[in-house]
C-alpha cells in the first residue's frame, strides 16, 4: 500500500483495473485507488514497471498488450477470478509518438499505430469489462480522453487528437446505453500533465512546450496525482449521478479566451 494517508476510503473492497499502470497518470491512479481501499490490477506492457506498481499498491500485475483482444480478455477475467468482481475500469494506456504530427507529415502507419493503442484498446477494454459489470448490476468505467478532444490545436498531433475524440464519443454513447444497468461510463479529459510522456515530447521541442504553457490559465502543467484524484472521484459513489460526461481537468484551458500575462 502507498505510504501516504488516503484523503478518504471510498473504494474499500472494490476491484479496479488500471491500464498503463506502470508510469504517469496510470501509476498515480493505481496509488490513489489503492489508498482508498481498492484491489488494484495493474496492467502494463512493461513488465518491470507493471510489477513495481503492483508491488507498491499491494495489487496484482497482469501483462497486457491492450491492442490484443485475447490479452485484454485475460486481463479482466484474471481480475474477476482473483477478486470476484470488476468494479472499476480505468482504460488509460496511450501513446503520443513524435511521428504523429501535422496531417501534412503524419504517415498512415503512424496514424494507425496511435489509433490502435489510444482508441481500439479502449473499445477492447470496455467490451471486456462490461459483461462483469452487467452481471453485478454496477460499475464505473473511466476512459482517458484529453482536452484536445474538445479543442483544436495549431500544434497538431493529428492521430492522437482524433483518437481522443473517438474515446470521448464512445464513452458518451456507452454511458447512455448502460446507464439503467447501474454502469457509468465517463471520459476523463486531462490538460497537459507533467508525465514522462509529455516531458519526452516537449524535450524534443521546447518551443512547442512554451507555446502550450502560455495558454493554461493556471500557469503550469497538471501533476499526475491531480488527475488521479479525479479518477478516484469518478470511480466512487460520490459521482453516482455523473455519467456520459466529458470530465475536464485542464486548469481552465477549455474555458479561456485569453490568459493572464
Amino acid at each position: 500500500m502507498p505510504e501516504e494517508t488516503a484523503v478518504c476510503r471510498r473504494l474499500v473492497g472494490r476491484t479496479a483495473v488500471v491500464t498503463g499502470a506502470g508510469s504517469g497518470i496510470g501509476l498515480a491512479t493505481a496509488r490513489r485507488l489503492a489508498s482508498e481501499g481498492a484491489h488494484v490490477v495493474c496492467a502494463d506492457i512493461d513488465a518491470e514497471r507493471g510489477r513495481a506498481a503492483a508491488e507498491e499498491t499491494g495489487g496484482l500485475y497482469v501483462a497486457a498488450d491492450v491492442t490484443d483482444p485475447d490479452q485484454v480478455e485475460t486481463l479482466f477475467r484474471t481480475a474477476d477470478d482473483t477478486y470476484d468482481s470488476v468494479d472499476i475500469a480505468f482504460n488509460n494506456a496511450g501513446i503520443s509518438p513524435p511521428d504523429d504530427d501535422s496531417i501534412l507529415t503524419t504517415e498512415l502507419d503512424a496514424w494507425r499505430r496511435v489509433q490502435e493503442v489510444n482508441l481500439t484498446s479502449v473499445y477492447l477494454c470496455c467490451k471486456a469489462a462490461l459483461p462483469y459489470m452487467r452481471r453485478q448490476g454496477k460499475g464505473s468505467i473511466i476512459n482517458t480522453a484529453s482536452f484536445v478532444a474538445v479543442m483544436g490545436a495549431a500544434t497538431s498531433q493529428i492521430s492522437y487528437t482524433a483518437s481522443k475524440g473517438g474515446v470521448l464519443a464512445m464513452s458518451r454513447e456507452l454511458g447512455v446505453q448502460f446507464a439503467r444497468e447501474g454502469i457509468r461510463v465517463n471520459a476523463l479529459c486531462p490538460g497537459p500533465v507533467n508525465t514522462p510522456l509529455l516531458t519526452e515530447l516537449f524535450a524534443k521541442d521546447p518551443e512547442r512546450a512554451a507555446r502550450r504553457l502560455v495558454h493554461i490559465p493556471a500557469g503550469r502543467f497538471a501533476e499526475a496525482e491531480e488527475i488521479a484524484a479525479a479518477v478516484a472521484f469518478l470511480a466512487s459513489d460520490d459521482a453516482s449521478f455523473v455519467n456520459a460526461a466529458e470530465f475536464l481537468v485542464d486548469g481552465g484551458i477549455a474555458g479561456a479566451y485569453v490568459t493572464p500575462l
